[in-house]
C-alpha cells in the first residue's frame, strides 16, 4: 500500500526511527556501531570533547552497551567505515565506490586556496613515496616549508598536500591518533572488492536514494542542490527534475505530503510500509528496542545529530535548538556543550554537561524543561535511566545534579541514581 499524506507524528516518528533513535536502541555491543552506521547513512565527526566526541553521543543513542572504542575499531581496525569530505563524515566502506565521481571532481577543480590549487606535482610524488616507503603517517611526521593561513587544514605545504591527495581519493585516513589523521595509501585502506568506479549514472543513483535516506524524507525541491554537494558539481533545477521523474519511473521513489508542511517530499519505497504502520498507530516490528525504550529512558542527542541539528529541531519538534559551543558565553542563551533531551518521540528539555575527568564526575551545568514537557514521576524515572547510561558512556563514576533548579524533580533524581 502506497500512502501519500501522513500526520506530523508519524513524520517525526520516521525521522527519529530511520536514524534508529526511535523507539529505542537497535543494535548492541562492537558489531551493533557498524549496523548503526549503515541505519544512518553518513556520520558526522568532530575533535570537540567537552564530555564525548559528537560521533560518541550519536553512537550511543543508537547502540546498547556502546562504548567510544567501538567506532573506531570498526572503522580503521576491520575497514567498515572511511571518512571523507569537506563537511566531515564517516561513511560505510561499501559507499567507496559511489565517492569515486566527487574525488576526481575535486581532483579537476582543486582546491580554492591561492598557489595551491593544485599543489605542486613534485610535492604530490614526494607525498606519496614517504607513504609507499615510510608506511602510515600524520602530518606532524612531515617537514615542510610553512604557508599563510589555511591553518584549519595544516600550516605545512605538506600539511595542504596531504589534505588534497585525500580529497582527490589517493590517500585515505588509515588510523587516528585521538582524533589526528593517519594518512595511508588508498589500496592500503580500502579493501580490493570495494576500490573501483562506479559509473555516473550509477553513482546518481546511489547518491540520490542515500541523501533521501540519510535525511529520511527530503523535500523535493531540495534534490539538486544536495546533489551538488554529494556528486561535487552543479546539478541544474532541470537535471533534478529528470532525476526525480526516473526514480518515481522505476518505483525506487514516492512522493508524500506532511500535515501543516508546504514541501512535497520524497521517500524511499521500501519505507512506505512503514509509513502506513505508523499511520494505523502501530511499531514496525524490525524497530523492536534490544533494550529500554525512549518512554523508559531518556536518549541525549549529539549537538550535530541530523534530525536536530541545522534547524530540524524547529521545523520537526517544535524545538529551539542551536549548538552554542562557538559563541563567545555572554551570548550563549543555555550552555557550551547544551543537549536535546529526547523522550518517546519528542524533544522536551535540553541539558548542558561537563565532565570532570579528575574525579570522574558527570556535573549538569543546567537543565532546561520545555513549558509543555511531562513532570510526571514516569519522566523523572526515564530521565535518571537516561543519565545513568550515559554516565556509564564517558565513564563517569558520579552525577552531579546541581544545575537542575526543580527541586522536586532534583530530589526523585538523587534517590534513583543512589
Amino acid at each position: 500500500m502506497t500512502i501519500d499524506s501522513i500526520s506530523r507524528q508519524t513524520h517525526r516518528r520516521f525521522l527519529l526511527a530511520s536514524q534508529a533513535l526511535w523507539p529505542g536502541r537497535r543494535f548492541e555491543g562492537p558489531l551493533g556501531a557498524e549496523s548503526a552506521l549503515r541505519q544512518m547513512q553518513a556520520l558526522q565527526l568532530d575533535p570537540l570533547v567537552m564530555i564525548a566526541r559528537s560521533q560518541d553521543i550519536a553512537m550511543y543513542g543508537r547502540v546498547l552497551n556502546y562504548k567510544p572504542e567501538h567506532l573506531y575499531k570498526m572503522a580503521y581496525e576491520k575497514r567498515k567505515a572511511f571518512d571523507y569530505g569537506g563537511w566531515l563524515m564517516m561513511y560505510p566502506m561499501s559507499d567507496f565506490p559511489y565517492w569515486r565521481m566527487h574525488m576526481d571532481q575535486r581532483k579537476a577543480r582543486g582546491l580554492n586556496y591561492e598557489s595551491f590549487t593544485h599543489p605542486p606535482k613534485d610535492l604530490l610524488k614526494f607525498i606519496l613515496n614517504e607513504l609507499r616507503e615510510r608506511g602510515p603517517l600524520g602530518n606532524r611526521d612531515f617537514e615542510g616549508t610553512r604557508v599563510k593561513a589555511w591553518s584549519y587544514r595544516g600550516r605545512k605545504e605538506t600539511s595542504i598536500g596531504l589534505f588534497y591527495l585525500w580529497l582527490t581519493g589517493e590517500v585515505m585516513i588509515s588510523n587516528r591518533k585521538g582524533f589526528d589523521r593517519i594518512y595511508d595509501l588508498r589500496e592500503r585502506v580500502v579493501p580490493a572488492r570495494f576500490d573501483y568506479a562506479a559509473t555516473e549514472q550509477e553513482t546518481v543513483e546511489f547518491m540520490s536514494k542515500k541523501i533521501i535516506a540519510f535525511l529520511g524524507m527530503l523535500a523535493e525541491s531540495r534534490l539538486g542542490t544536495e546533489l551538488s554537494y554529494y556528486l561535487h558539481k552543479d546539478v541544474s533545477r532541470d537535471d533534478a527534475k529528470m532525476i526525480v521523474h526516473q526514480l518515481v519511473e522505476n518505483n525506487t521513489v514516492s512522493r508524500v505530503r506532511v500535515e501543516g508542511s508546504k514541501d512535497g517530499f520524497l521517500i524511499l519505497n521500501s519505507d512506505q510500509p512503514h509509513l502506513s504502520e505508523l499511520e494505523t498507530g502501530r511499531i514496525p516490528k524490525v524497530w523492536k528496542p534490544k533494550g529500554p525504550t525512549t518512554e523508559e529512558e531518556i536518549t541525549l542527542l549529539a549537538p550535530l545529530e541530523i534530525v536536530s541539528a541545522r534547524g530540524r529541531a524547529k521545523k520537526v519538534f517544535d524545538f529551539e535548538y542551536l549548538w552554542e559551543v562557538y559563541k563567545p558565553a555572554h551570548q550563549r542563551r543555555w550552555g557550551y556543550y547544551t543537549l536535546p533531551i529526547l523522550y518517546g518521540d519528542d524533544l522536551v528539555a535540553r541539558l548542558d554537561p561537563k565532565l570532570d575527568r579528575t574525579t570522574n564526575t558527570l556535573h549538569i551545568l543546567g537543565f532546561w524543561l520545555e513549558e509543555d514537557a511531562p513532570k510526571d514521576e514516569a519522566f523523572a524515572d526515564a530521565l535518571a535511566n537516561g543519565l545513568k547510561r550515559f554516565a556509564g558512556m564517558v565513564g563517569a563514576e558520579k552525577i552531579d545534579l546541581g544545575g537542575i533548579k526543580q527541586v522536586k524533580l532534583r530530589s526523585h533524581l538523587k534517590k534513583k541514581l543512589k
